[in-house]
């Protein structure tokens, strides 16, 4: 199995974000109502901005999740929580993929080792949706540090969001060795 991480290409691959994130399962991205082109001009957004980026994760050359980052002494959602530097603000949407089967902690792993290498990056935040048990359960088997739980408010999205995070060490220590699941 090869895993491998790309940039998103805003007119390629709209398309097949829009399947993933109209989806009921990926209700918590908040795009269950945006069209292909309201997709598109969401992720040019994101690839034109300096603090922000989107990537696609391919088993085998096969599109499975899709992985963001923002930078959060930039973005607002770095308000919500006490950020350090190097922090690097994560989120990831899993395909409900066969490709997949099996390999979720494979995927996962090739993501974390991936934004741990970006430069300057000392420390992995996320802030899933609180109500969402599934990505809740799967950052504490992968082993992040619980951090509060807050009303998050901003531009683009209302959610009780749950912080974790992750040390740049830990996120390779589980990069070489997946065994969380």
């Amino acid at each position: 199995m090869t895993v491998a991480i790309r940039p998103v290409v805003p007119e390629r691959d709209a398309a097949l974000l829009h399947t993933w994130v109209s989806t009921p399962r990926a209700e918590f991205w908040g795009m269950a109502d945006h069209s292909v082109a309201d997709v598109a001009l969401v992720y040019t957004y994101i690839v034109e901005q300096a603090h922000l980026a989107a990537y696609l994760i391919e088993v085998d050359e096969a599109p499975v999740g899709l992985l963001q980052t923002y930078d959060p002494e930039v973005d607002e959602i770095g308000r919500w929580y006490d950020r350090l530097p190097g922090d690097v603000g994560i989120h990831l949407l899993l395909a409900d993929d066969r490709r997949r089967a099996g390999r979720t902690a494979e995927v996962i792993a090739a993501g974390l080792d991936f934004v741990a290498h970006l430069p300057g990056c000392r420390r992995l935040v996320f802030e899933p949706d609180a109500r969402n048990t599934a990505s809740v359960a799967m950052m504490e088997r992968v082993g992040c540090e619980r951090g509060p739980l807050v009303d998050l408010r901003t531009s683009i999205a209302e959610k009780p969001a749950q912080f974790f995070f992750l040390d740049r060490e830990r996120a390779l220590e589980i990069a070489r060795a997946p065994s969380w699941h």
